[in-house]
């Protein structure tokens, strides 16, 4: 208990990068904590040292440890995806304390002589997460890396959804002898090879300054694949009020113009468009590659197949369901009994059935009528022309919980 733990980021390369306060505590503690290319950043200093990047490994050495005044360090800075925060979760019964210090996009944007406060930041070490969505969504992506997905693979994505001619800048062992900083457009690096100990940073001029939503129909690629209508997608996609980073279940995927909807809410999420018809499937892949949506993930099958096979959802939208509509609203609401559930419907049959399955799950069904009519040339007049009246069957409160 009379321990005090000093949780200190060591910067890019240890002293030239760090802190005063941060280098006042590393040359006062009793014993030094941390990966062994951190912790030789200070063997000058003759400090004992353990091992270790593992938050439990650490816990229990502390636990053990004569030491009183013991330092952990971290690469960068503690507050930038960082170990500090699952470490701190450990230590509640110790004294700690955190000292800030220099980032890798603090680090590489100096270099660059760039700004960084207005730039998204997104992990992909260790983690997966969407790439060709955040770009478009922001005028300048950093990205950690150190994982599976390096610089050439984000680039070969970039180049995929035709963006090869972003500026990408790649920095490489920040702060040491060994350190590359590279510039250039992304088609020039889908066959760069690279440090494991790299980041990246993507600018976008032309990035979305606006969050689309009610898509216009003749955006979309069509073909002969029927597709949920403009006015229809706006409103169900409202009342699903899709999260960042929520998981997204399109069932009846048609022409993919919902699964694009939901893709541009749920930038940091994924959206698994299910669809049975392959030459559907095949309209889908393209209305997702024109509008640049790499977290749509498209399965082609029966919904009821495939659903027990899916990830658990947020929100579920069900535009088709080959007569399995019961199954697959069961399915959703046994994963999660707190999605939402949103159906559409131009039949009474499937108006029925979607009543009979909420109340199966002692669900109240919420249900709205709405008429789309718009205006059509008719010689030298202006007519009206109306489209199918669709059911918009959603899920209201529990019966058994009122």
């Amino acid at each position: 208990m009379s321990k005090k733990i000093i949780i200190v980021s060591a910067g890019m390369n240890g002293f030239e990068t760090m802190i005063p306060a941060g280098i006042k505590a590393v040359k006062e503690c009793d014993e030094l904590i941390g990966a062994r290319r951190i912790t030789d950043l200070f063997k000058s200093l003759g400090k004992t040292c353990f091992i270790s990047y593992n938050s439990i490994e650490i816990t229990e050495h502390i636990k053990n440890s004569s030491s009183e005044n013991i330092v952990v360090l971290m690469s960068g800075d503690c507050g930038f995806y960082s170990g500090a925060e699952q470490l701190l979760s450990h230590l509640e019964n110790y004294e700690t304390e955190i000292i800030c210090g220099i980032s890798s996009p603090m680090y590489l944007c100096s270099k660059l002589k760039i700004p960084w406060q207005d730039m998204k930041f997104i992990s992909l070490h260790g983690k997966e997460n969407n790439i060709v969505r955040h770009v478009c969504r922001n005028k300048q992506t950093f990205f950690l890396l150190g994982g599976r997905v390096m610089p050439k693979e984000i680039c070969e994505r970039l180049c995929e959804y035709d963006l090869s001619n972003l500026t990408v800048h790649i920095g490489e062992n920040l702060g040491s002898e060994e350190e590359r900083i590279s510039s250039s457009f992304a088609e020039n690096f889908t066959n760069f090879e690279t440090s494991s100990l790299c980041v990246m940073i993507v600018e976008n001029e032309n990035f979305e300054k606006e969050q689309i939503s009610c898509i216009p129909d003749e955006r979309f690629i069509r073909e002969k694949i029927p597709m949920t209508k403009a006015e229809v997608r706006c409103v169900c996609v409202s009342k699903l009020a899709v999260s960042e980073s929520d998981i997204c279940w399109d069932i009846g995927g048609g022409t993919g113009s919902v699964s694009v909807e939901l893709a541009m809410k749920c930038v940091s999420g994924k959206v698994y468009c299910v669809e049975k018809n392959p030459e559907a499937v095949k309209l889908i892949e393209k209305n997702r590659r024109f509008f640049r949506c790499d977290n749509i993930e498209i399965i082609c099958g029966q919904g009821e197949n495939i659903v027990e096979e899916l990830p658990m959802p947020n929100c579920v939208f069900i535009g088709g369901s080959g007569g399995t509509l019961k199954k697959i609203i069961k399915t959703a609401y046994f994963k999660n009994h707190n999605v939402k559930i949103i159906i559409t419907a131009v039949t009474l049959d499937t108006l029925y059935e979607s009543i009979s399955a909420f109340e199966e799950l002692s669900i109240f069904p919420e249900i709205t009528q709405i008429g789309i009519t718009r205006t059509n040339k008719v010689g030298k007049y202006n007519m009206m022309r109306a489209e199918n009246p669709i059911f918009i069957i959603s899920r209201g409160a529990d019966t058994q919980n009122e």
